[in-house]
């Protein structure tokens, strides 16, 4: 195995939570949870930007958050629980109670799968797409590259918590994880270094922002495309890193474990997206809102000195009825 100096640290367990003292109440909250809630403002105030400059109301974004972050990580705690019963039902737990270690509640010791946040995240994206009347697939595409920024911030919070590592590896950058964890094989040496599968997560989705940035500038992706990308790229790199992971899913299919089908399933599921919209929508969106529920811009406000006063009015030869004002106000429309 590699010398402990050649690899790279873990941090201690003081580092997985923050205690707070305000009011007399001490609070430890998660460094995990904190990382979440980081990668969710990027994200937030990314496609915020992003869709306000294709036509978007400003603050619009909010009416999705609630639905997206509420059902996404709902989504993303019944998927991990799902794909590891073992975990939460085996002999002498108690999964049901909120305050014991190990329950299926507890979100904050960790464990929530990306797979099932996506699937939740859907769901209340087209909930709030109903509700705002924004096109499905104009919201998905801008949040495509936030979507990988988030994850990536994210997967810092699996560092502190020393979860989400690989098999065993002899290269200088295997990452160092304390013994005990859980998720170490039996039988396996002191000092055994992992592969640091948070790190190639992040260098693969940092990479993914840039390629699918200058795809869609290119190609000027709309209607999902952007969104297919985003499968198919997160999917690929999924595929292999959970093909790795030295936890997998506890549910295996022809031997290979449900993650990977599941990361298999994103890339095709991108592929057909990508085809069908290419197909059905060979040019632009002709704007983010779905028609008749378009957001108009409020006028200007137009200075009392340049409007016409009661001593103003138009003579009738002039082709304009007393009492119209000689120029129809008119709101730029969403493009």
């Amino acid at each position: 195995m590699s010398s402990w100096y050649a690899s790279i640290p873990s941090p201690g367990p003081e580092w997985q939570n923050i205690p707070i003292d305000l009011f007399g109440w001490h609070w430890r909250i998660q460094t995990y949870a904190i990382m979440i809630l980081i990668g969710i403002v990027v994200a937030v105030l990314w496609t915020s930007r992003r869709l306000s400059k294709r036509g978007g109301e400003p603050g619009v974004v909010l009416d999705f958050t609630l639905w997206a972050v509420v059902l996404g990580i709902i989504g993303a705690r019944l998927y991990h629980v799902f794909t590891h019963p073992g975990d939460y039902f085996g002999p002498g737990s108690n999964p049901w109670n909120p305050f014991e270690p190990g329950s299926i509640w507890a979100i904050w010791e960790g464990g929530n799968a990306i797979f099932g946040s996506l699937i939740g995240g859907a769901v209340g994206v087209a909930i709030a797409s109903k509700i705002s009347g924004v096109r499905f697939w104009s919201f998905a595409d801008a949040l495509a590259p936030a979507l990988l920024l988030a994850q990536s911030i994210g997967r810092l919070g699996n560092y502190v918590n020393q979860e989400l590592f690989g098999l065993p590896t002899n290269l200088p950058w295997g990452l160092q994880i304390d013994a005990g964890n859980k998720a170490i094989p039996v039988g396996l040496p002191d000092g055994t270094l992992f592969q640091p599968l948070f790190l190639y997560e992040i260098i693969w989705n940092v990479i993914g922002i840039v390629v699918i940035l200058l795809l869609e500038r290119k190609f000027q992706l709309r209607w999902g495309k952007t969104f297919a990308l985003y499968l198919i790229w997160y999917g690929l790199g999924r595929s292999y890193l959970e093909s790795i992971r030295i936890d997998p899913s506890e549910f295996n299919i022809l031997g290979i474990p449900s993650n990977v089908w599941a990361a298999f399933l994103a890339v095709v599921l991108g592929i057909v997206i990508l085809i069908v919209q290419t197909r059905r929508h060979p040019g632009l969106e002709p704007g983010v809102y779905r028609p008749g529920r378009e957001w108009v811009r409020p006028d200007a406000e137009v200075d009392s000195d340049d409007t016409d006063s009661d001593d103003e009015v138009p003579d009738e030869d002039d082709g304009v009825p007393a009492g119209s004002s000689g120029a129809k106000a008119t709101s730029p429309t969403n493009g």
